[in-house]
């Protein structure tokens, strides 16, 4: 237990120093990326600050396995060099024995940096969208997915309007039973058009068969007009519904359920939603199993030599590991595998391979 808790100490002080030198690069990067893009609006050194601090959490959540990874091959390393391995071997300790404590160790400790860094890097992420729109001097269009449908809203130069529907095609681009509420910007609400049906062009709506209660008349009722087609000036953008309300990443991990069900009962496609949050539950195991894959690649006899190469495998194995788990994303998002083995299968293939490495190991 002695020995289980020395290399738990040493892979969360190993962890943290090669977490600050990753965050310390990514910042500087994300500063001068930040420069780049907004350089025709000319920022303060203060607002490019808060930029990149507000897109660093969900840069270092991507790359967490990565570091995880480097900061096991790093303890493997040093034990080999020390020669601690051949010491533990010589007074008849089993190396997996001894693994198994850290590796518990790393799955609650990965479950509780989910648990507090998804709600994180969901905030930053929403305060980055807005503050970044708002130097550029955008509007964000905003929706809502409620019981009864969804709601939508556009800006304009003379006013607001606001959509509420149904249900929605897959797509984002069709609506059903559509309500347009136009507000103008001194009059208030002027105007209500309900249509059956609302298709998104380019630069327009497409209504069919619309009611049109002018609320400046009298008697709106009476002087409804009804018209088979009509077009409704429009700056949204098929992207811009979708990503208003359903970018995976601006949910917090306990609200992804009660979202996936709201988003399939207004129409919408959910499988990037329901692969989010199987990679989100799958991610303690990845971690665990990548560490434990860099403690076995990584471990040696200093006397055989060959840690260069032993460290090049252990660079190579996770950036593969990193490269597949993003393929398996878009497979599982694009319905090309089912979901659960997008999600859950490199995770759990990854965890025996490290275990059929470290009993070789022992073996040899």
């Amino acid at each position: 237990m002695i020995l289980a808790r020395y290399l738990t100490r040493r892979l969360a002080v190993t962890f943290a120093m090669v977490s600050g030198i990753f965050l310390s690069m990514l910042l500087l990067l994300d500063m001068v990326e930040q420069m780049r893009r907004l350089a025709t609006q000319s920022p303060g050194f203060g607002q490019i600050l808060r930029l990149s601090l507000l897109n660093l959490p969900e840069s270092f959540y991507e790359i967490a396995p990565l570091i995880l990874m480097l900061s096991g091959m790093w303890v493997g390393l040093a034990w080999s060099r020390s020669s601690e391995f051949v010491v533990i071997r010589a007074t008849g300790r089993s190396l997996p024995r001894l693994v198994v404590w850290p590796v518990l160790v790393v799955m609650v400790a990965s479950a509780g940096f989910v648990a507090v860094m998804n709600p994180v890097v969901a905030t930053a992420s929403q305060e980055y969208a807005r503050l970044q729109a708002e130097l550029r001097g955008r509007t964000i269009s905003t929706a809502a997915l409620i019981e009864d449908g969804l709601w939508l809203r556009q800006a304009d130069a003379t006013g607001q309007t606001v959509i509420t529907a149904r249900n929605a095609e897959a797509t984002g681009t069709i609506l059903h039973d559509v309500t347009f509420l136009v507000f103008h910007e001194n009059a208030g609400l002027t105007a209500r058009l309900r249509a059956e049906r609302a298709q998104l062009h380019s630069g327009q709506w497409q209504l069919s068969t619309v009611t049109l209660w002018s609320l400046s008349e009298l008697n709106p009722e009476a002087a409804a007009q009804r018209f088979d087609a009509l077009a409704l000036p429009t700056d949204l953008t098929p992207e811009q519904i979708r990503d208003s309300f359903a970018r995976v990443r601006a949910i917090p991990l306990a609200q992804l359920p009660g979202f996936i069900a709201a988003l399939e009962r207004a129409g919408f496609a959910a499988l990037e939603h329901r692969m989010r949050l199987q990679m989100e539950l799958a991610l303690p195991i990845l971690l665990a199993g990548m560490m434990l894959l860099a403690l076995a690649l990584s471990i040696h006899h200093m006397r055989a030599g060959g840690a260069g190469l032993r460290a090049l495998a252990t660079i190579l194995a996770g950036f593969t590991l990193f490269f597949l788990r993003n393929f398996a994303q878009v497979l599982g998002e694009t319905g090309q595998i089912p979901v659960l083995l997008a999600a859950w299968g490199l995770p759990v293939a990854t965890m025996l391979l490290a275990i059929g490495l470290m009993l070789n190991l022992e073996e040899g």
